[in-house]
């Protein structure tokens, strides 16, 4: 297995610049996800990986060896797409050993490395079966399969859950990370969903417009996002924000004011910023009706959600922030209430450029 190393990779489709000077290091057996909307170029850099697009600058290193001119064919990984494109003519078996046939490996090969790819995948009993006779996570599994039966240094996927229902994409989720980890392959997976991102992988690269805007552990990019993008993204619901003015040693958001969080005390002080973004997750805060220091508001809505529901409370016209609170607890709409965030969790981010303080 490979690590793999991004120097600088800028990649240009005319004068749209899909990737833009990225640097980054996967470690040897790491699972590495990339996460981000839509058109941010994730998918980009992954292909680029591949081979299949050739960066405009920048180079590709695999371990010490330079990559950036070896063709796809040549850089041994294995690649995973959307859509699975299995062969619809042939049996499960002919899909899976197709890598092993265009390289002319020896029948007896052929026949043992299917078999054993297909028992780890849980498949091996739909070697004489078509694709179209079997279900949507069985053809993952099969397509899975196709990219590991070759013993790729690097097993590339690219959004291949995102077809599979919600039930079905938790159950090959698991299976793929137990996978992963049992190979000790260097892997590299493209999603679009951050709970995937969460729950699979040892980093995480957040790609926003063809730039890498923070890389970490998930514990890392979840509590201490560094900017209001990433805090946004990741989560669901996801990071709550409100405007708040700092007065010397608190925090006036609109008609509540409360304490400038002890982490924030000194960096506020040396920054001399007067304005940030206040921010906090709503699995870390209560919602109190007693007098505490706290966000001021009023019951807006309430989601039971079984063992627990999310409660909007109105700050002011058109702010809102969202809470989780226990499910027995009883609200009325309009009810006065102060939202009391958890001080250590809380994120305070500069208005203007919505980065962190902690990282300015």
């Amino acid at each position: 297995m490979v690590k793999i190393t991004l120097d600088g990779i800028t990649k240009k489709f005319g004068n749209f610049t899909a990737l833009d000077n990225i640097t980054l290091e996967i470690e040897d057996k790491e699972f590495m996800a990339l996460l981000g909307p839509s058109g941010s170029g994730k998918s980009t850099l992954l292909y680029t990986i591949a081979g299949i697009y050739k960066p405009t600058s920048g180079r590709i290193y695999f371990d010490e060896k330079d990559v950036t001119e070896v063709p796809p064919k040549d850089r041994n990984v294995g690649l995973v797409f959307q859509n699975w494109a299995l062969y619809p003519h042939m049996r499960v078996f002919k899909n899976i050993a197709f890598p092993l046939e265009l390289k002319k490996a020896p029948r007896e090969e052929i026949e043992k490395k299917v078999k054993e790819v297909a028992k780890m995948l849980h498949i091996d009993h739909l070697l004489d079966r078509y694709p179209w006779q079997l279900s949507g996570g069985q053809q993952q599994r099969v397509a899975i399969a196709r990219a590991l039966v070759k013993e790729p240094d690097v097993l590339l996927l690219d959004e291949p859950l995102s077809n599979l229902d919600a039930l079905l994409r938790l159950e090959v989720r698991a299976e793929l990370k137990r996978l992963q980890k049992e190979l000790g392959i260097t892997a590299v997976y493209v999603t679009h969903d951050q709970a995937e991102a969460l729950a699979m992988a040892d980093r995480i690269a957040i790609i926003r417009e063809g730039k890498i805007l923070q890389v970490g552990e998930p514990d890392e990019v979840y509590y201490k996002p560094m900017y209001k993008f990433v805090a946004g993204f990741l989560g669901s619901p996801p990071m709550n924000f409100v405007e708040a003015e700092v007065e010397g040693e608190v925090l006036r958001i609109y008609q509540s004011r409360i304490p400038v969080p002890g982490q924030y005390k000194d960096i506020v002080k040396k920054l001399n910023i007067t304005e940030v973004l206040f921010g906090f997750r709503p699995h870390d805060a209560e919602i109190v009706r007693e007098e505490r220091e706290g966000i001021k508001g009023e019951i807006y809505s309430f989601e039971p959600l079984g063992r627990e529901q999310i409660v909007t409370v109105a700050v002011d016209t058109d702010v809102f922030v969202k809470v989780f609170a226990p499910e027995g607890e009883h609200f009325r709409f309009g009810e006065k209430v102060t939202v009391v965030p958890n001080e250590e969790r809380i994120v305070l981010f500069d208005k203007k450029t919505e980065k962190a303080l902690e990282y300015l």
